[in-house]
C-alpha cells in the first residue's frame, strides 16, 4: 500500500479487501485499546468543519494509542499564511501523519507530495475516499441480507448530485466489480474524468457504470440505494435552484418499491430530512445509515494501522 491515500484509486483490490478485514477485526475488538499507535501523533488539518470525520478519527487515533492534534481552519490557512507545500514539510517535522478535510483536492495532492509523513484525504471537493470504503465495507458486512454471495453481485444506485461521495463510490464499485447505477438531474452528472477512471477500472473488474438522469431506471432491482445532500457546504447561494433541480430525485417509499425487495437505504450523513430522503425511509427498517457512520471508526483504524502500524 502507498504511503499516502488521496484517492481510491491508490489502492489495490486486494489492498481494500485486507482493509475490510483489518476493519472488521477492529470492530470485534469492541473498542478495545491497542498500543499499535503508542508514540505516535497525527494532525487533523481541516479547512471545513465536521462531526463524523473528526470525531471518528479522533477516536480511533485514541483506541490505537496514538495522540491527535486537531488543527482547524484558523490555525493552519493552506495557501493563506504559507504555501501548502511548506505546510507539508513542517508538519512533517513534528507528526507521524496528517488526515486533511479540505476544499481543494489539489491541496491534499500537495500535501502528499510534499509531506514525508502519510497523508490521508478526510475529505476534498472531487473526493472522499474514507466515506465510500465504509460504505462498501457496510455492504460487504450485509451481503446475507441482501442475499447474495459476493460484494460483486450487489447492484448499487446512487441518487443526487454527481458529488465527490459519487466519484468515490464509482471508484469504489469499479475496484471490486459492482454494478453502480447513478441517476442524477441535468447538468449534476459526476465529472467526465472520474467516469473515465472507472470505467476503465470496470473493464478489469467486469463491474458496470451506468449513469442516467432518470432515478426510477438506476433503483430499479438495486441491492443498495443511497443519496446525499443536494446542497453541499459551500453550495448555500444556489439551494433555491437545487431544491427546483433535484424535486424529482427524493428517495421516498414510491421510489424504493421498484427496488430489491430487501435493499438497504445508505447516505454519508448529515442527512436533509424532506429533501433528498424522506423520514419514513431514513428511518424504516432498511437504512443503515448509522452502521455506515459508526463504519467510519472501523474503517480509518485500518488505514492507519497501514500507514502508520503495525499489527502483532
Amino acid at each position: 500500500m502507498k504511503k499516502y491515500l488521496t484517492s481510491i484509486q491508490d489502492l489495490t483490490r486486494q489492498e481494500i479487501e485486507y482493509l475490510f478485514e483489518v476493519a472488521l477485526t477492529m470492530k470485534g475488538s469492541k473498542g478495545h485499546l491497542t498500543d499499535i499507535l503508542k508514540g505516535k501523533s497525527v494532525g487533523l488539518v481541516f479547512q471545513k468543519p465536521s462531526n463524523r470525520t473528526r470525531v471518528s478519527f479522533e477516536v480511533a487515533i485514541w483506541q490505537l494509542g496514538g495522540n491527535c492534534i486537531y488543527l482547524g481552519p484558523e490555525e493552519i490557512k493552506l495557501g493563506e499564511r504559507e504555501t501548502t507545500a511548506d505546510v507539508a514539510k513542517t508538519l512533517s517535522r513534528y507528526l507521524d501523519g496528517i488526515v486533511a478535510r479540505t476544499h481543494s483536492h489539489q491541496d491534499v495532492l500537495d500535501l502528499a507530495k510534499y509531506a514525508t509523513v502519510p497523508v490521508v484525504n478526510g475529505l476534498s471537493d472531487l473526493f472522499h475516499p474514507c466515506q465510500a470504503l465504509a460504505d462498501l465495507l457496510t455492504v460487504k458486512e450485509k451481503l446475507n441480507r441482501l442475499k447474495v454471495d459476493r460484494i460483486k453481485e450487489v447492484t448499487l444506485a446512487y441518487v443526487g448530485d454527481g458529488n465527490n461521495v459519487c466519484h468515490s463510490l464509482m471508484i469504489g464499485a469499479a475496484k471490486l466489480g459492482l454494478r453502480m447505477n447513478i441517476a442524477t438531474p441535468k447538468g449534476y452528472e459526476p465529472k467526465k474524468e472520474v467516469v473515465n477512471i472507472a470505467r476503465s477500472l470496470a473493464e478489469q473488474s467486469e463491474a458496470q457504470i451506468h449513469i442516467t438522469n432518470v432515478p426510477q431506471d438506476a433503483v430499479r432491482g438495486a441491492h443498495v440505494i443511497y443519496t446525499d445532500v443536494w446542497t453541499s457546504m459551500g453550495q448555500e447561494a444556489e439551494t433555491q435552484q437545487r431544491l427546483t433541480d433535484f424535486k424529482e430525485f427524493q428517495i421516498d417509499k414510491n421510489l424504493t418499491l421498484l427496488a430489491h425487495r430487501d435493499f438497504l437505504f445508505m447516505h454519508c450523513l448529515p442527512a436533509h430530512r424532506g429533501e433528498e430522503v424522506t423520514d419514513e425511509i431514513i428511518d424504516g427498517p432498511h437504512s443503515v445509515v448509522f452502521d455506515q457512520a459508526e463504519n467510519r471508526l472501523h474503517i480509518q483504524k485500518a488505514i492507519l494501522i497501514q500507514l502508520l502500524g503495525e499489527l502483532v
